[in-house]
């Protein structure tokens, strides 16, 4: 492992242009549960599994049921900003990262100090009134109950989340893309690389200093130019 760390941290000395690309287990040291893992929201007690309940038909079907999971599950909103999300913070101000990619939903980059970060599946942070477009946070979500309506007009309101069965921001995707291809050093992290679109993004990256963090295998660690198993948070706190 030290010689691994002892690669990865001149890469990251030597560069100037990093691009960190992270999924969930960036944040499951921040307390928030990973979709996959034994602990995580796949092995919750639900009548619909939560690939069904976070869909868009189940939305606009059992809109109720949607929100009773969503407040309980997605809104982890006391979460702090762990060593990963600092040390990716403190290497865009050092000029270092040009961009983070997340799988994540949390906010926790901004709340980090991250100033460039594409958001593939949105964020809790951003609701809308479907009708007439007003904004609310994710407080206002969390303390409202039934189903969320505007109190400007009634509308419905609906989390900036990209549910199943719907599509990604094209301009994000955009976003990422550019960063990744132009990327020297592309750090993955925290993420079984299995949710597409997202995790075909790796084949936008042209370099040669792949760098995988993950405490499990992923179908991509034979692409690695550098493999690092471990807790991100705990092998970012070494660097």
């Amino acid at each position: 492992m030290s010689e691994q760390l002892e690669t990865l941290r001149t890469w990251i000395n030597e560069s100037d242009n990093i691009v960190f690309f992270g999924g969930a287990g960036v944040s499951t040291e921040s307390g928030i549960p990973d979709f996959r893992s034994v602990d995580g929201l796949y092995h919750q007690q639900y009548d619909y599994p939560p690939e069904t309940i976070l869909s868009h038909t189940f939305f606009r079907r059992n809109t109720e049921e949607f929100y009773r999971f969503y407040r309980a599950k997605m809104l982890v909103l006391d979460a702090k900003p762990n060593a990963a999300h600092k040390k990716l913070a403190e290497w865009e101000q050092q000029g270092k990262l040009k961009a983070v990619v997340t799988q994540n939903i949390d906010g926790l980059h901004q709340a980090a100090g991250s100033k460039v970060v594409y958001e593939l599946h949105g964020s809790v942070h951003r609701n809308y009134c479907q009708k007439c477009g007003a904004f609310y946070d994710a407080r206002y979500m969390l303390e409202s109950t039934g189903i969320p309506r505007c109190e400007k007009c009634g509308g419905l309101i609906k989390p900036d989340v990209v549910l199943y069965e719907e599509g990604l921001d094209q301009a994000t995707i955009n976003g990422a893309v550019h960063a990744i291809s132009q990327a020297d050093v592309l750090i993955i992290g925290g993420t079984s690389l299995t949710v597409y679109p997202a995790a075909g993004l790796i084949d936008y990256y042209n370099g040669n200093k792949l760098v995988l963090i993950n405490k499990s295998v992923t179908p991509m660690d034979s692409r690695a130019d550098l493999l690092v198993q471990g807790p991100i948070g705990e092998i970012f706190s070494q660097l």
